[in-house]
């Protein structure tokens, strides 16, 4: 018997479910996406985000590749003109508690470009590779029962058209109906919580100035814990010799649209070296804002009925502030949950998507943990306020991270976190604990870590007079 499986979206969640379903026995897959896809790695307007910095951490990246490995997403993406950063040593980043060491040993990666060619190439990997369809097609709703879907509603000109199918993934993004689709197959009462900092990202592009194409990808974080609004600019190296340069701010402190004050934003942050690099580089775009950058979450997983054959996937189950750089890492860690119970009981199992929906609850849970644990503490922020459970990890972590500024251990720890190698726990592993308690053996550094070379080079590229 022939078996269909619809996967609602063609992002990157969407395209490694895909991938997930046609390696597990699925006869046909077929992908639905309102928008029209490009042919090559360009911007669309289902993506808010596409425009501004994303990170590749390397337990996603790992993810995708035990997905399929036949793919070479981490070749692949190197050809297209991806960097490859260590978080160890290829980072100038400054934080709350001060400039960050880098240090000579190896530590976790991290891969950089645009998010367009991300999307592109993991969607030009998997229709290469997979027997995958994907139509251009705008989902309206479920069909089935509370007990089980059985395919989806797609709006056409003369009328809803309904398309079939054995298994339905939602892994439609930020913008998910999902609830108002349950609502009507008559399971309501799902929980919903939402964290806004009111973050505004603003992005421009650069060519990357003769001589500085090994500069060091550079990061002003923003600061939680002086009751002010969080400011942040970072400068990664993208494909074809580029700089992408975002700016983070969050409610009162938004960077502006112009030109002129995109760079007198950054050269008001606790440290003007993103303001000195780029004043001396060519733009090559104008100045790109987006608001879409609230933590959402929807506990899914509690509902107290789930139907058998309907999962989701990606930002439909949780989004987050993109300053963390944690959703497309998510979205993989959810597929290879799909992948892991499709290989053990088969497509059409009683209680497997609940069991795939618990399963990428936990990794949710986590980046969601570290992103509103942050993010509650900026003022004016519209959600629940911290409680003591929130005080008392932000308390840990400031000290993990001011420790972290002399210590290879607490750097480390955090390297293994952030990079999505390791679950949270691992800051509370005896190396861990032991150097939060004694703290960074290394007085702070006045200034960033940078090389001679670097430091010349960042006295050449300046224009501020700073």
């Amino acid at each position: 018997m022939s078996r269909r499986a619809v996967v609602i979206g063609a992002g990157l969640a969407g395209m490694l479910a895909a991938a997930v379903l046609s390696g597990a026995g699925v006869d046909e897959v077929i992908v639905l996406d309102r928008d029209g896809l490009p042919e090559g790695p360009e911007h669309r307007k289902g993506l808010p985000q596409g425009r501004h910095a994303h990170l590749l951490m390397a337990g996603g990246l790992a993810a995708m590749e035990d997905l399929v490995p036949d793919l070479s997403l981490r070749k692949r993406l190197l050809a297209a003109g991806a960097h490859e950063i260590s978080l160890s040593s290829g980072m100038l980043a400054l934080t709350p508690e001060g400039w960050l060491r880098r240090w000579r040993r190896e530590g976790p990666v991290m891969l950089t470009c645009s998010r367009a060619l991300l999307d592109w190439t993991v969607r030009d990997a998997v229709l290469e590779h997979c027997p995958v369809e994907v139509r251009r097609a705008a989902v309206v709703g479920l069909m089935g029962s509370a007990a089980r879907v059985r395919g989806v509603r797609v709006a056409a000109p003369g009328g809803d058209t309904e398309l079939e199918a054995d298994f339905v993934v939602d892994a439609s993004g930020r913008g998910t109906r999902v609830v108002t689709w349950l609502t009507g197959l008559g399971l309501t009462g799902i929980e919903e919580r939402t964290v806004d900092s009111g973050l505004v990202n603003a992005t421009r592009v650069y060519r990357i100035p003769q001589g500085a194409e090994r500069f060091p990808l550079t990061i002003v974080q923003p600061d939680p814990y002086r009751s002010r609004p969080g400011r942040s600019a970072m400068v990664l190296p993208i494909e074809d010799d580029r700089w992408m340069v975002s700016l983070g701010g969050t409610r009162g402190g938004e960077p502006p649209a112009d030109p002129e004050g995109f760079l007198r934003y950054t050269l008001a942050l606790p440290d003007p070296i993103v303001g000195r690099l780029i004043s001396g580089a060519e733009p090559l775009t104008g100045v790109h804002l987006s608001r879409s950058t609230s933590n959402v979450r929807r506990y899914l997983e509690k509902s107290a009925r789930w139907p058998d054959g309907f999962v989701v996937l990606g930002d439909a189950l949780g989004t987050f502030n993109p300053v963390y750089g944690q959703g497309m890492s998510v979205a993989a860690f959810g597929a290879r949950v799909l992948d892991r119970e499709l290989s053990r009981a088969g497509l059409t199992a009683p209680g497997l998507a609940r069991r795939v929906l618990r399963g990428t609850a936990r990794s949710v849970d986590a980046a969601w943990s570290m992103a509103v644990s942050q993010d509650l503490r900026y003022p004016e922020v519209r959600g629940v306020r911290p409680g003591l459970a929130d005080r008392v990890v932000t308390a840990y972590s400031r000290r993990m991270m001011k420790a972290a500024t002399g210590s290879y251990a607490a750097a480390s720890a955090i390297w293994d976190v952030t990079s999505m190698r390791t679950p949270p726990t691992r800051m509370f592993r005896p190396t861990a604990l032991l150097a939060a308690l004694t703290g960074s053996p290394l007085p702070p550094l006045t200034g960033a870590p940078l090389t001679p070379g670097e430091r010349e080079l960042l006295r050449g590229l300046d224009r501020t007079g700073v």
